[in-house]
């Protein structure tokens, strides 16, 4: 398996009164590496990730993508034996063998440039898009959230990121109960895929849809996150940083709790506020 933190030469730079002082010294950082996704031996998707939990991340892109609808529609996944210039494997490519009778929406990978924040693709069309594909009506869970405990999961969070502490560049999820308590936490440098792990992670376990359960995030909540959360049955999304326009609304439309600037003791909430008592 390829290593989650590489050392590389750098350059420590101090800005004085007295001058500018540099010193040679080697940084940490967190591996960037590409994961190509086939399905029945059809490449759906490549996506630049972190390596570790790869299976848990090809199973969640493919469900929170609309490509596969249940775990169990997944016989096998295993990683190709693929080789750098060396000739030693880089387990970046992971295969998907389909379960019997199991027929892929390969057309998702196609239809997917609308998740992009860049597309041009109108709100109204995305939104409608999700609200068409997702099994769960998550704005029907009756779960209820302690404002104190959402404005604390980042930093229950913040304890389970080892390899941001080493290296500062990466982002995390996490699959929480309703009292606060972490199922799942997982990093990567894409914000999508470690909530692609986690949610692959469950999907494993058997725990689809998540209900009762509250997805956080380190960084911002953009559409694809709420897309994401809503495809996994998740009824709340707690954010770090803000939201965008259309994630708040989609999160709206979906009936989705939708918590942004998550930290103690404030928060904000886009949608969904009575799931806080406000």
């Amino acid at each position: 398996m390829g290593r989650v933190t590489r050392r590389t030469p750098a350059v420590r730079v101090e800005v004085t009164p007295d001058g500018v002082r540099g010193s040679a010294r080697p940084d940490t950082l967190a591996v960037e590496e590409p994961l190509e996704i086939r399905v029945a031996g059809t490449s759906v998707t490549v996506t630049m990730r972190t390596p570790g939990d790869d299976f848990d991340l090809a199973l969640g892109n493919l469900l929170t993508e609309g490509v596969l609808r249940r775990a169990d529609d997944v016989a096998q996944l295993m990683h190709c034996l693929d080789e750098d210039e060396s000739g030693s494997p880089t387990y970046n490519v992971v295969d998907v063998t389909l379960a019997p009778g199991v027929v892929p929406d390969l057309d998702r990978t196609a239809r997917s440039g609308y998740q992009s924040s860049a597309c041009g693709v109108c709100g109204k069309t995305s939104i409608d898009a999700i609200a068409a594909t997702s099994q769960y009506a998550v704005g029907d869970d009756p779960v209820r959230l302690s404002p104190v405990v959402v404005a604390g999961l980042p930093d229950v969070m913040r304890e389970s990121q080892k390899v941001f502490d080493k290296t500062g560049g990466l982002h995390a999820a996490g699959i929480f109960t309703a009292e606060g308590d972490p199922l799942v936490v997982r990093e990567d440098v894409g914000r999508h895929n470690a909530v692609d792990k986690v949610i692959g992670w469950a999907a494993r376990e058997g725990r689809l849809p998540l209900a009762g359960h509250v997805l956080v995030v380190s960084g911002r909540a953009s559409f694809e996150l709420v897309q994401k959360a809503v495809m996994a049955g998740l009824p709340a999304l707690v954010a770090v940083s803000a939201p965008s326009s259309l994630a708040a609304e989609l999160a709206q439309e979906a009936g989705l709790t939708l918590v942004g600037f998550a930290r103690a003791p404030r928060l904000t909430v886009y949608a969904g506020a009575e799931r806080l008592g406000l």
